[in-house]
């Protein structure tokens, strides 16, 4: 069995949406080495649904800082959100985007990544609502998901249980910011590799160690 690589992410983490391109290079260059967990660290989960003005501050801050130090670039439409909250209509949830990639991951279980990439791609640059059901329809097209089973499922208790079972992992792990990449040894054993933004090179050679230190 090969060695399992978890990634815990959030879907409106703008670091994550900044990482994306490292962590997608890393699963191309390990494809053959491990296998690839990307759990859902549920980030934003207000009680009741609170408007993007809460946090439009934070967002817009820290999508500076995420661009300077990473290249990354937040698309107009999302931009518009958090720069004009009084005007938006968005309401951040990290729900719906976790309990769609639980389904994606019975579909599509090697592309777990890709997905996870492609969910912050269509938040953090086209500027689509994830807690709108129509956001994920251009997505079920690219990997060839039936739009009717999607649908059924998004509403299906059982997967909104294996979301927040991702949550609680994640809070079980100790995970307190992200993006976090962690190497699972045995069942109970996680070895932390990197916490936060970190480089390509730097998550690689990590990695490598990693994976030497547990064949030894």
């Amino acid at each position: 069995m090969k060695p399992v690589i978890v990634y815990c992410y959030d879907a409106y983490c703008n670091w994550c949406y900044g990482f994306s391109p490292v962590m997608e290079q890393i699963a191309k260059d390990f494809t053959d080495k491990a296998q690839f967990e990307v759990l859902s660290g549920g980030m934003i989960l207000p009680e009741s649904p609170k408007p993007i003005s809460v946090m439009a501050d934070y967002f817009v801050n820290n999508c500076a800082t995420v661009s300077a130090h990473t290249g990354a670039a937040f698309g107009e439409d999302f931009l518009w959100h958090i720069k004009n909250p009084e005007l938006s209509d968005w309401f951040p949830n990290s729900e719906k985007p976790a309990i769609a990639l639980c389904i994606f991951k019975d579909y599509h279980p090697d592309r777990q990544v890709a997905f996870a990439a492609d969910l912050q791609y269509a938040l953090q640059y086209e500027g689509r609502d994830l807690c709108d059901n129509e956001a994920y329809r251009h997505l079920l097209e690219k990997y060839t998901i039936p739009a009717d089973e999607f649908y059924t499922l998004l509403n299906d208790p059982s997967y909104k249980e294996k979301a927040y079972h991702e949550f609680s992992v994640c809070r079980r792990l100790q995970i307190t910011g992200y993006p976090a990449v962690l190497l699972q040894v045995n069942e109970s054993k996680f070895m932390m590799l990197s916490s936060g933004y970190t480089t390509y090179e730097l998550l690689r050679e990590r990695i490598l160690n990693a994976l030497q230190g547990s064949q030894a």
